[in-house]
């Protein structure tokens, strides 16, 4: 009992300051007080049943059925990755034309990303886990024609590609129902950040609506708590928070994801937190929320020392697997307090940042629902062909602050129809075409074609 206790008073000092939001309700009318009120009984509620559930579990050893991550003996390695094929029917910049981007005929071919993971136990309750990124080729030079909201458009020398780390932690096993874990981490925010790997969705390319609107794979550095139930899991962090000079009106908080400079800015942390329940066979059901005071973050605070332009994200997720059927669904909405002013300040800082500059919204918001089925169920194979299709709608301007202007070419539903062929379980080839209507067709339609093979796993493990 009385390590419940001191669990409790770790996580209510941890979390005494978060102020989220649990019930969706009304959302879109809430003030920033009503909904730091309503994200702290959220993670009250949340807390309550988790250590109600303690008073049900016996007292286990970090040895007593591990979960999957910590379930090899002393060491792993494996990772996974993409190589991308996408022909598009419209040019490159949609912001440029009154009607949108323009007829074309192009196509690339990449590697977005290779991952690699090692995974090391010092000893059976000490964990360090690492994750290596290479995204396009790696660091190097690249000349690149860069397209804005406004329609302007410039050249600059960048980087062709990024190594970057993307985990590096270490954990500390008290028992499957409580771990702490300190170091640069996943933000689990939303359905693709906490499950990013390519065979956990159909497209060919991520998800549009959360990469536009987030950070992915977004990872930050802090600490978090951890544990595993039965069929239930939970993760609250603290972790530094968003530079709020880099939010848009094309990408809202995503360029906020500090990166430019040799250190974060951690003045104003950052509260997260996921939660997720899979209690019936096939089914596993997710949410995860957001909260960050972000001004005190800017790349030059002085100029937001008016302001707090706090952001606020709620996502819920679900899944459903059978053996040969895959279904998918997602909500994400986020808030933005101070957008107007934010708008004002970033409008005016220098443009060597690298930065939009753009009006950034009140609200954004995406949605998506995505369904596949094995149609070689019927034959003798043990190989997988699922057809599928997806709707996405997303919106990095959902709701503008009253006095803004309005920005309906962000206003997106995608339509996809594919095929995932798996060679193996952890290996696939996907084929998919999309059809993006912007605003209701009020602009051209963006038409994509999309060739990919992916991979995840762990190549050895002892």
């Amino acid at each position: 009992m009385s390590l419940i206790v001191g669990i409790q008073v770790v996580i209510i000092l941890i979390c005494r300051d978060f102020s989220l939001l649990g019930v969706v309700l009304s959302l879109h009318s809430l003030n920033n007080e009503n909904i730091m009120k309503r994200i702290l009984l959220f993670f009250s509620i949340t807390l309550s049943v988790t250590f109600a559930a303690f008073s049900q579990v016996k007292k286990d050893s970090v040895k007593s059925e591990v979960p999957y991550e910590w379930s090899f003996s002393k060491f792993r390695f494996g990772g996974y990755g993409e190589i991308l094929y996408q022909q598009m029917n419209y040019g490159p910049d949609r912001y440029k034309y009154t009607n949108g981007a323009p007829s074309d005929n192009r196509a690339y071919i990449s590697v977005p990303r290779a991952v690699f993971a090692f995974d090391y136990k010092l000893r059976d309750d000490l964990v360090i886990g690492t994750e290596v990124e290479i995204e396009y080729g790696g660091a190097g030079s690249a000349m690149e024609l860069e397209y804005d909201e406004a329609g302007e458009y410039e050249t600059e020398i960048e980087k062709g590609g990024e190594i970057e780390l993307e985990q590096f932690h270490l954990t500390k096993r008290f028992a499957n129902w409580f771990n702490i874990r300190a170091g640069h981490m996943i933000v689990p925010i939303g359905i693709t950040n906490a499950h990013h790997e390519p065979i956990f969705f159909f497209t060919t390319t991520r998800p549009e609506g959360e990469t536009t609107l987030l950070p992915t794979t977004w990872h930050e550095t802090g600490i978090s708590v951890l544990g595993y139930f039965p069929g239930f899991k939970y993760e609250l962090m603290v972790v530094n928070g968003l530079d709020p000079n880099g939010f848009s009106s094309a990408n809202w908080i995503q360029g906020g994801k500090q990166g430019m400079f040799e250190t974060a800015v951690m003045t104003s942390p950052a509260f997260a937190g996921r939660v997720e329940w899979s209690g019936i066979k096939g089914l596993r059901v997710g949410a995860s929320a957001y909260y960050n005071q972000t001004a005190k973050n800017a790349s030059k605070p002085e100029k937001t020392a008016d302001i707090t332009a706090p952001v606020t994200i709620l996502s819920g997720d679900a899944q459903y697997l059978t053996k040969n059927l895959a279904i998918r669904a997602n909500y994400l909405w986020g808030n933005l307090g101070d957008a107007k002013r934010l708008s004002q300040i970033n409008r005016n800082i220098s443009s060597a940042t690298g930065f939009a500059r753009t009006p950034v919204a009140q609200n954004a918001l995406t949605y998506s629902l995505e369904a596949g089925y094995n149609v070689l169920s019927f034959f003798n194979t043990k190989e997988k062909l699922m057809p599928f299709v997806r709707y996405e709608y997303y919106n990095s301007a959902e709701t503008m602050v009253e006095g803004m202007a309005e920005m309906p070419i962000n206003r997106r539903n995608v339509l996809t129809a594919g095929l995932n062929y798996y060679l193996l379980p952890n290996l696939v080839l996907k084929v998919d075409y999309s059809m993006r209507h912007l605003d209701h067709n009020n602009y051209n339609q963006e038409n994509t074609f999309g060739l990919a093979l992916a991979y995840t796993g762990w190549f050895f493990t002892k």
